[in-house]
């Protein structure tokens, strides 16, 4: 009978890492990944008209994010997130005459946004929506030749959490965000150019999860 009283533990292969499909609390993390767009210029009357002189852009980008998720029933989750990032997607077009060569950039990036997601133990694949601001900059031959605004707009995109231990997990994502029209001040008003920008961006992370 006492040979009957011996358990013996389930066999756990070395460095198999036991994750479940916990996904409530919060988290933060870091990431980087590659960032592109257009700045869409806005006909005015001047130079560019009637085309506009949009220029193409993109660049890495490298940031933070914060956030917390919440199981509110079997296999669904619900979020919110935030993250902010530097950026250097920019770029450049000759478009000749008096306009020259112009530039446009975008030095940082940030969102909040409500996340919706299924548990699926070890994986959670979401998608994400929310408010968007990006500050970008202006520059060529007119004016004083340098300009800059602060852009507001929205953003949505899908995403996958990989559980690779018990309170880490990687993050890649895609988003797109649409953003207002500004005008850029660069002392040769009523023509001061206005942009637009919309941008898309595809991102990898580590996240620290509490």
């Amino acid at each position: 009978y006492a040979a009957d009283l011996i358990v013996e533990a389930p066999y756990v292969a070395p460095g198999v890492v036991d994750v479940s499909g916990n996904w409530d609390g919060a988290y933060v993390g870091v990431f980087g990944g590659w960032g592109w767009g257009t700045a869409d210029h806005i006909p005015d009357g001047g130079p560019c008209a009637p085309d506009g002189c949009d220029v193409d852009m993109d660049g890495w980008l490298l940031g933070v994010t914060a956030g917390a998720n919440f199981t509110v029933s079997s296999g669904f989750i619900l979020g919110v997130a935030g993250d902010i990032a530097w950026s250097n997607v920019e770029g450049s077009e000759n478009f000749g005459g008096i306009v020259g060569v112009t530039s446009n950039g975008i030095d940082w990036e940030g969102s909040i946004r409500g996340v919706a997601g299924f548990d699926g133990g070890a994986f959670m694949p979401y998608v994400t929506a929310g408010f968007a601001v990006a500050h970008a900059w202006h520059e060529s031959g007119l004016g004083d030749g340098e300009g800059d605004a602060t852009h507001l707009g929205w953003t949505a995109g899908v995403g996958v959490q990989v559980a690779v231990a018990d309170n880490v997990s990687l993050d890649l994502q895609y988003r797109h965000s649409w953003y207002d029209e500004q005008e850029y001040d660069m002392d040769f008003a009523p023509n001061n150019p206005v942009f637009g920008l919309q941008t898309d961006r595809v991102t990898a992370g580590i996240n620290l999860r509490f």
